[in-house]
C-alpha cells in the first residue's frame, strides 16, 4: 500500500467512526430529551400527590401515619 493509500484508508475509517458517533450522540440526545419530559411529568404528579396528602392531613382525613411506630405484634 502506498502512503497516500494508507492515509486515505485512515481518513475513511475516521469518517466512518465519526458518522457512527454522530448518530449515537443524536440517539442519546433524543433519549435524554424524552427522559427529561417524563421526569417533569413525574415531578408534577408527585407535587399533586404531596398537595393532596397535605390537604388530607390538614382536614384530618389523612388516616393514621405509622412512621417509626413498632408494630403491635413486637
Amino acid at each position: 500500500m502506498k502512503p497516500d493509500d494508507k492515509q486515505d484508508y485512515r481518513i475513511d475509517e475516521l469518517e466512518i467512526q465519526l458518522a457512527h458517533l454522530t448518530r449515537s450522540n443524536e440517539e442519546l440526545s433524543d433519549i435524554v430529551a424524552e427522559q427529561a419530559l417524563r421526569l417533569d411529568r413525574m415531578e408534577k404528579r408527585l407535587n399533586q400527590l404531596l398537595d393532596r396528602a397535605r390537604e388530607q392531613e390538614a382536614a384530618g382525613t389523612g388516616g393514621h401515619v405509622f412512621g417509626d411506630e413498632v408494630p403491635p405484634h413486637w
